[in-house]
């Protein structure tokens, strides 16, 4: 589907691509950004619910392998 942006979803649209290529959490891009996390997680969910497509989050690793010596 091919979808002309607004101003403003062009705007939310291309920080969420960067956060993205980046690599950081959506937390900490905002922060580091100087942007609102709560703005840009509802206009994630707003873009989505006009089936334009973003990027997936990314989300580290919350667990390591280790290994049991024995």
């Amino acid at each position: 589907m091919n979808h002309q942006l607004t101003t403003t979803q062009a705007f939310w649209l291309g920080h969420l691509y960067h956060a993205f290529s980046v690599g950081q959490p959506l937390s900490h891009y905002a922060d580091e950004q100087g942007l609102c996390f709560a703005d840009l997680m509802t206009w994630r969910n707003r873009l989505m619910v006009q089936s334009i497509i973003v990027p997936d989050m990314h989300r580290p690793n919350r667990f390591i392998s280790v290994e049991v010596a024995t």
